[in-house]
Parts: C-alpha cells; sequence; structure tokens
C-alpha cells in the first residue's frame, strides 16, 4: 500500500471524480495544497464546483490525462482494469490506491474518527450526527453519501480532531478504514454480486467492529439478529438502541436507548419519547418522515451523550434536520400532485419509504420504481414485488445497469408479472418522455407521485416540474 505523507502535498489524480465519495476526497485534499485533478464521464454541478475550486477536470478518460508529474491516482471500484487512466498509471509506475485506501488513510490525522456503517440509512444517520456536531460548536469535518444542506454539498472541512464518514461495506470497503467511534444500523442481504449470502456479510461486519481499539466505541441496533455475535470479545465499549425494545438484546452495554409512545403528524414527521436506560430523558420532534428516521436518530444521540452535548441542543438539531438530497425529498406540486424523490433501492428501503408515504397527505400513492442493477433485481424479485404493493399506482422503469452489463436472463418485465400476480396496477413503460405523459394523463388532485431508485430516476419528477 502507497502511504500517503500529508505533510508533503503532491500532485494526485482521480479517475471518476464527479461520484459523490470521489468529489469530498479531491476536495478534502485540495484544501491540504495538493495538486489535484481529475476525470469524468461528462460535466455536471459537482465537477462544475470542482472547477470553480481551481481543480482541473478533465471529461472523458484517456491516457494523456496521466502526466509523469502525477505522484498517486485514486479509482474506484468502478473502474475496471482495462480503463486507459489506470493502464497508464500503471505504465508509468505510478502508485495507484482505490478510494477507500484513501479515506482511510485521511481517517488516521483524526483523533476522533466516527465510521457509520449499515446496510440502510448511513447518509441519513451520517448527516445527523454532523449537524448535531455542528449545532454543539464542535466544528467536524464531514464525508457523506448525499448532498447536506446544512454543509452545502457532501464535504465539509473542519478544524477539529472530529471526522464522520459514511462507510460503506460493499466490496468491504470499510475495513480499510481507521475508525475510533463505528456504527452499525442494521444488516441485510444486499450487493449480492460480492457477497455469498447473509453470513458473509455479518462476517464483513464483524472485521468492522475489530478494527476498533480499546478506547473507541461501537453503538448498534439491539434489533441486529444475534447481536452478541457482535460484542462478544469486543475491544471497546458499546451502546445499543431500538425502536421495539425498552431494553437492550446485548449483555454489557454500556447504555441503551429506547424511542417509546411513536407517532406522527399531519405531515408524516416521527414524533418520540426518548428513554437512556428505562428513564425518560425528552421528547424528540423530528422533520424527516418514517419509523426508519426515528430509527437513524438514535444513535446520533446516543454518539452526542457520549460527548456530553446538551440534550437541549441535541433535540433542537434534530428538529432542524430536513434531510438530504434524494431522502423523502420533496420537489414541489403539479396540478395538484405533490411529487417526491427518494433514493431507495433495496426491497426494505422501499418497503420504509412506502410506509412512511402513507403518514403523508394523498390520496393515492404513486411509485415510478427505477430498478438498480441486474444482480440486485433478481435476488429480490419477489421481496421487491412485495414492497411495491403498498404503492395504489406503480410505473416501472428498465433496469439501471449501474456497473453491470445486461444478462439477458431478468428486466422490469420480471417485476411487472410479479406485481401483475399481486393483483397490482402496475406498467413497465420504457421511455422517460412516456413515463411523463402517461403520469401527466393519469395522476389527478391529491396523489402523492415518488420517483423511486438510485440511478437517473429523478430526472423524471425534476422534467415534469420543469427544474
Amino acid at each position: 500500500m502507497y502511504n500517503i505523507n500529508f505533510n508533503v502535498p503532491i500532485k494526485v489524480h482521480f479517475i471518476g471524480i464527479g461520484g459523490i465519495s470521489m468529489s469530498g476526497l479531491a476536495e478534502l485534499l485540495h484544501t491540504m495544497h495538493f495538486t489535484v485533478t481529475g476525470s469524468d464521464a461528462k460535466m455536471s454541478t459537482t465537477t462544475d464546483h470542482l472547477e470553480e475550486l481551481g481543480i482541473t477536470v478533465f471529461y472523458g478518460q484517456r491516457p494523456s490525462n496521466i502526466t509523469s508529474d502525477t505522484n498517486l491516482v485514486v479509482y474506484t471500484t468502478a473502474v475496471k482494469e482495462d480503463n486507459p487512466e489506470l493502464m497508464e498509471a500503471r505504465r508509468l509506475e505510478i502508485p495507484v490506491i482505490d478510494r477507500a485506501e484513501l479515506l482511510g488513510q485521511v481517517m488516521k490525522r483524526y483523533s476522533d474518527a466516527i465510521a457509520v456503517s449499515g446496510t440502510h440509512g448511513k447518509t441519513t444517520t451520517t448527516s445527523m450526527i454532523s449537524q448535531i456536531l455542528l449545532e454543539a460548536g464542535l466544528d467536524p469535518t464531514v464525508s457523506v453519501g448525499g448532498i447536506l444542506d446544512s454543509i452545502g454539498g457532501n464535504i465539509r472541512i473542519g478544524s477539529s480532531d472530529h471526522f464522520v464518514v459514511e462507510a460503506c461495506e460493499y466490496t468491504n470497503s470499510f475495513l480499510k478504514f481507521s475508525p475510533t467511534t463505528g456504527v452499525i444500523l442494521n444488516i441485510e442481504p444486499e450487493h449480492l454480486d460480492f457477497f455469498k449470502d447473509i453470513d458473509d456479510i455479518r462476517s464483513s461486519f464483524k472485521k468492522f467492529t475489530e478494527l476498533l481499539p480499546e478506547n473507541g466505541l461501537l453503538i448498534l441496533n439491539s434489533d441486529i439478529s444475534d447481536i452478541s455475535y457482535f460484542t462478544k470479545g469486543l475491544a471497546c465499549p458499546f451502546i445499543t438502541y431500538s425502536i421495539t425494545s425498552e431494553t437492550s438484546s446485548a449483555e454489557g452495554a454500556l447504555h441503551h436507548y429506547y424511542a417509546g409512545n411513536i407517532h406522527y403528524d399531519e405531515q408524516g414527521f416521527g414524533r418520540y419519547s426518548l428513554y437512556e436506560d428505562g428513564e425518560f430523558l425528552t421528547d424528540v420532534s423530528l422533520n424527516v418522515v418514517g419509523s426508519h428516521n426515528i430509527s437513524n436518530s438514535l444513535p446520533a444521540i446516543a454518539l452526542a451523550r457520549s460527548y456530553q452535548i446538551p440534550m437541549s441542543v441535541v433535540a433542537d438539531s434534530l428538529t432542524r434536520f430536513t434531510g438530504t438530497k434524494r431522502r423523502f425529498e420533496k420537489k414541489g406540486t403539479i396540478s395538484g400532485v405533490t411529487i417526491v424523490d427518494d433514493y431507495a433501492h433495496h426491497p426494505s428501503e422501499v418497503k420504509a419509504t412506502l410506509e412512511a408515504a402513507k403518514n403523508y397527505p394523498h390520496s393515492r400513492i404513486w411509485c415510478v420504481f427505477q430498478p438498480h442493477t441486474y444482480s440486485r433485481t433478481r435476488s429480490f424479485l419477489n421481496d421487491f414485488a412485495e414492497s411495491l404493493s403498498l404503492a395504489d399506482k406503480i410505473v416501472l422503469t428498465d433496469i439501471y445497469a449501474a456497473r453491470e452489463k445486461d444478462p439477458g436472463d431478468i428486466s422490469s418485465k420480471d417485476l411487472e408479472a410479479a406485481l401483475k400476480k399481486k393483483g397490482k396496477d402496475v406498467i413497465h413503460i420504457k421511455n422517460f418522455d412516456d413515463i411523463q405523459n402517461y403520469l401527466l394523463e393519469n395522476c389527478t388532485n391529491g396523489d402523492l407521485l415518488i420517483t423511486m431508485g438510485a440511478g437517473d430516476v429523478v430526472t423524471i419528477g425534476n422534467d415534469l416540474l420543469g427544474l
């Protein structure tokens, strides 16, 4: 592994600099006075921002983008070995590291590095933690996998020793990190194009807990199956939380946090009573929807309590938190139809979003769902059908391939058939323009329209609203 001396700025090139995590790392190194360049397939608001900072961005990936004075090349797991820039870097014998390795080395610079992991909820929880620390005056550095309004993007450069980062398990990336505090929100089958099964995934999260030092801290959801697998032999103390159980399911927890008396206001925003080790602390009012976000708020509270941040500051900060981009994000209203966009692309996320939508004012719930990757659609076909059944009307786009090639044995037609078997009102439409026309003809005043998926389905709502 190439070890970076952050006290000696060098020239670093990012392959795929427009990505949400890569762009943040590029900006972070730029503030450290590194010479940063990068390439991406096309222009975006992200690359525009990087260029405004003075970072050179090339559009299109070609060998000439890698010059002999480049000291280090950073890539993501999405970059293939035959990438022309990666090949040129190897030809010139320039060190190359992946994004996770770079982030892991950056984390070592901070005495308090908080890594938020889990199958779902990472971006929201990372953002909640960041907002609390900001409002408590702790001035954290933040790297989040979404756009957070309170920091004006996906990266914030602080001056303290606190670093909050989103930690993804895919390809075991988070095992290259150097956390002092770890958060595990939930563990479910996901990324089955990499992991063999749920046991393989649990093993990866177990290794993540083993990264924590003796003076560190683990915060984890008490509802995770066989939680003792993660807490036995742990080097550091741990804290648990739950929205279903008043007591911890793990022996030896330092504290246990519980959300009781859960209810929702007329906008679907969560309200609950917070308990610490069975003692009532305060009532909490959120400005985000769904029980999943109540759950996401608990580890943020647990962490804040470990810093002895006053509960009034914590509760007020959570009330002011209005979510991140593409997480039940209200985009606008057209002809009385409210349009919301959500990043959900796993059956559990789809279910959580649609259950939250039922508490939101609506006549009918429309879901325009874009399946994300062929492998995920195949692995969870019936689960997707079950979750999507919560919507009144369902429109399916083609599968968003992302990093995969079409294997020819799975398509949105299969998901359409599974939903029709359940008697659901569903239609598959290939072209986005045709989807927009269909929605304009069929949605009526009072309907709630949710565009859903991790691909480019967001453009449907944006185009309808003229954004």
